[in-house]
C-alpha cells in the first residue's frame, strides 16, 4: 500500500470530502479491516457478544435479583414478573432483538403485544404488535417510544416473528458540561423505520427527561408490559472507536512529490491495457476501464501514487530508451501493461 493524496479532479468532490474524514490507510503496515464471520441469517456474527441463546437468563437480572421469565424450547416469555435488565452495561452498539405476540389476537391499541427493547435502560424502542392495529403514531411498533414514530408500519401478521435491528449511538458528555446527543437507527423486519434521529432525553410517557449527566454506558432492557409476549436470538455488537493506528481508515497523509517537467510527462502519455495516461499542463492523469480520470503525483520520476485507487504507477524503460511498459501496484498485488503503439 502506498500513502494517499488529496488533489482529484471536481468530478470527484464528493469523494475528496470522503478523504479528508478517512481513506484506506496507505502506509507500509496495510492494516486490513478485521475479518469476521457473520454467522446465518439473522447473525449472530462472530464477534457478537449473545444475550440470549435460547438456554437460560444467565446474561439478564431483574432488579437486584436474577431474571425471572420463563424460557422453554429456545424462547424466553414475558410472564408477569417485571421487565429484565443485561447485567453487563454497554454505550455504542448493535443489537439484533427477535420478538413475537401471540397468534390469538387479544387487546387493541397498547394493550396487545406491548414490550419495548431499552437502550442502556432509558430510550426505549417500542414494541407492539402492530399488525392492522390502530394506534398513536409515537407508540406504534419501531417507534422511538414519545419521541418519534417509525417511518413505515412493517408489522408482520399476530404470531410471526418480528426482527428488530437497532444502531444505537449513547449520549456522550463534553468537556464544557453540556450532552453531545444521541441516536437511534432502526430495522424493523429489514426495513428502515428510524433514519439516525437524535436522542432528546430518556423515554417517559408525559413529560420530556433531560440527559442524565456523565452516563456513557447502561443495560440493555426488555419490558414487561403485562401482555404475553416471545422473545429470541439476541446478540449486541459494541461500536467502540478503534485506535486511529489500527484502523483502515485513517486521515490520508500526503506524500512528498517531486516536480517532473511537462515534455518529460509527454512520455508517459498513452494507453496501457485498460487504462489511458493523459497529460495537461503539468498534472498527470489516469483513467482506467472506461472510469472517470484521476489525477496522479510523482514520488519519483517515473513513480507515481494515486489518492482513489490507492495504488502506484511506475511508468518502465525498455530496451528502446523509451518508456514501453507501465507497472501498477495495489495491495494485493501487480500488473504490468505493454505501451499501445
Amino acid at each position: 500500500m502506498f500513502k494517499l493524496t488529496l488533489r482529484i479532479l471536481p468530478v470527484f468532490t464528493l469523494i475528496s470530502v470522503l478523504a479528508t474524514s478517512g481513506l484506506h490507510a496507505a502506509d507500509k503496515k496495510n492494516v486490513q479491516p478485521k475479518v469476521i464471520n457473520p454467522g446465518p441469517v439473522g447473525g449472530p456474527p462472530s464477534d457478537a457478544i449473545i444475550l440470549f441463546d435460547g438456554t437460560d437468563l444467565s446474561k439478564w437480572r431483574s432488579g437486584k435479583k436474577e431474571a425471572g421469565w420463563k424460557v422453554e424450547d429456545g424462547i424466553m416469555e414475558v410472564n408477569g414478573t417485571g421487565g429484565i435488565l443485561t447485567k453487563e452495561e454497554f454505550g455504542d452498539v448493535q443489537l439484533h432483538v427477535e420478538g413475537a405476540a401471540p397468534m390469538k389476537v387479544k387487546g387493541k391499541g397498547q394493550g396487545r403485544g406491548n414490550s419495548g427493547v431499552y437502550l442502556q435502560g432509558r430510550y426505549e424502542i417500542q414494541v407492539l404488535d402492530s399488525y392492522e392495529n390502530k394506534t398513536y403514531p409515537k407508540g406504534q411498533a419501531g417507534a422511538f417510544y414519545n419521541n418519534f414514530p417509525p417511518l413505515v408500519n412493517a408489522s408482520r401478521k399476530p404470531g410471526e416473528w418480528q426482527t428488530y435491528d437497532i444502531i444505537f449511538h449513547a449520549p456522550k458528555p463534553k468537556e464544557d458540561g453540556s450532552v453531545e446527543p444521541g441516536s437511534f437507527t432502526v430495522l424493523h423486519n429489514g426495513v428502515l423505520v428510524q433514519d439516525n434521529v437524535e436522542l432528546t432525553g430518556p423515554t417517559s410517557w408525559l413529560v420530556r427527561s433531560p440527559y442524565p449527566a456523565g452516563v456513557v454506558e447502561g443495560s440493555i432492557g426488555l419490558q414487561d408490559h403485562g401482555n404475553p409476549l416471545r422473545y429470541r436470538n439476541i446478540w449486541v455488537r459494541e461500536l467502540k472507536t478503534a485506535d486511529p493506528l489500527d484502523s483502515p481508515f485513517v486521515k490520508p497523509e500526503l506524500p512528498k512529490t517531486v516536480s517532473v517537467p511537462p515534455h518529460v510527462l509527454d512520455a508517459y502519455v498513452g494507453t496501457y491495457g485498460n487504462t489511458r495516461v493523459t497529460r495537461e499542463g503539468s498534472r498527470l492523469f489516469v483513467a482506467r476501464g472506461g472510469q472517470d480520470r484521476i489525477e496522479v503525483f510523482a514520488v519519483l520520476p517515473r513513480v507515481f501514487e494515486c489518492a482513489l485507487l490507492d495504488g502506484r504507477y511506475e511508468f518502465l524503460v525498455g530496451e528502446s530508451g523509451n518508456i514501453e511498459k507501465m507497472k501498477f501496484t495495489v495491495a494485493d498485488g501487480s500488473n504490468t501493461f505493454t505501451k499501445k503503439k
